[in-house]
């Protein structure tokens, strides 16, 4: 397989662009850091991007995130460990992803359990974690490499 350009260095003032997104997401989500580490996962598991689900879950464990949350991740609904919030997000993330409308129904209980600046923030950071994983999947950064972050 060829080798595939290296996408910071190449585009280094693109990629600073998607790191103060990152940036702003992490004060944003400062107090919700699982929550944050789950809506990448989950979308990066739909994505298909194994980059991005290799980063996620070595983050998610690295910050005390628990196994069976993580195994549980991809059937969500159906397992146990998900706060209401979690599952609000969840769904929010999973819809947005989507491209379906998003109903008058659905966008009040997203904003019901959410709250106004929460929802904004995690559509960002949906499409924030969307963005990565399509670059993920087109420069395709060798899987297993990533060493996750310290907690």
């Amino acid at each position: 397989m060829a080798q595939r350009i290296n996408y910071f260095t190449t585009a280094p003032k693109a990629m600073a662009v998607l790191l103060a997104q990152e940036e702003y997401l992490g004060q944003e989500f400062k107090d919700k850091a699982a929550l944050w580490e789950l809506i990448k996962l989950r979308v990066s598991q739909i994505n298909q991007c194994a980059y991005c689900i290799d980063m996620h879950s070595k983050d998610a464990l690295s910050q005390g995130e628990s196994v069976e949350r993580l195994y549980g991740l991809s059937a969500w609904r159906e397992m146990p460990f998900y706060s209401d919030l979690e599952k609000s997000a969840l769904s929010w993330a999973e819809l947005i992803i989507s491209g379906e409308p998003v109903s008058d129904i659905q966008y009040q209980s997203a904003l019901s359990a959410l709250g106004e600046q929460g929802l904004v923030d995690l559509t960002v950071a949906v499409n924030a974690i969307n963005s990565w994983n399509r670059i993920g999947k087109a420069f395709k950064p060798d899987v297993g490499d990533y060493k996750p972050r310290s907690a």
